[in-house]
């Protein structure tokens, strides 16, 4: 069963979303909060496996609530989904830094919010084609560093991959080209199998929660390049 807690400020949206999750055998609703504070006391006290969070809530907000689960070692297998209106804004970076697994437009169809929830439960990288647009536009946007203001971020990035073998970096950017591991084990002739410890040892050694994490190192460090067609 997937224990989903269902943050947003508007208690219509809520109870909605509560009524669809309820409807599947395999999650329920555990809790609902109405800003980031809250959130994170209900997750917590719950044990939630999945939180549906709004970026934009009056006081502690989503970003700052998807800061306070990552930063807690005891919360470390939650996965959090950025519920917003706008899948391309200013937070679609800081929020994956943040720790978030990815994205979901308020407007998306119900079973898309239900793969939603089951993708992340399972952690793997929740990042729609526009929120992935909107990722690569912002690094373009930047310069491709994750400073745009310091041109030495970029540097220090890369040398961060000095950890990975080179076939643990050539694994990260199929990742952050958002392949799967069946799709990558295809690609690279190995199974999914190898593709799943290489990409296990990978999240270790950078540090990250998961794949969507992933896909922000590598484009930070300046191992994917992403181009103006994207």
């Amino acid at each position: 069963m997937i224990r989903v807690v269902l943050a947003d400020d508007q208690a219509l949206l809520r109870s909605a979303f509560r009524v669809l999750v309820d409807s599947e055998a395999d999650m329920e609703v555990v809790g609902e909060a109405a800003d980031g504070e809250q959130a994170v006391a209900l997750v917590r006290e719950k044990g939630a496996d999945v939180v549906l969070m709004d970026i934009r809530m009056p006081g502690t907000d989503g970003l700052a609530a998807t800061r306070a689960i990552s930063a807690d070692p005891a919360l470390a297998d939650v996965k959090v989904v950025i519920l917003t209106t706008f899948e391309v804004d200013e937070y679609v970076v800081s929020s994956l830094r943040a720790g978030a697994s990815g994205f979901l437009g308020k407007g998306a169809e119900p079973g898309e919010l239900l793969a939603a929830i089951r993708t992340a439960a399972k952690g793997e990288a929740l990042l729609s084609p526009v929120a992935t647009k909107g990722l690569i536009a912002r690094f373009l946007a930047q310069g491709g560093s994750s400073d745009p203001d310091d041109p030495a971020a970029e540097g220090r990035g890369a040398a961060r991959l000095d950890v990975l073998t080179a076939r643990e970096r050539e694994v990260l950017a199929q990742v952050a080209a958002g392949l799967s591991n069946d799709e990558i084990g295809e690609r690279l002739d190995v199974s999914p199998l190898t593709i799943k410890t290489h990409v296990n040892r990978t999240m270790a050694k950078l540090g990250a929660r998961d794949r969507a994490q992933l896909v922000v190192a590598a484009y930070e460090s300046g191992l994917v390049r992403p181009s103006l067609s994207e």
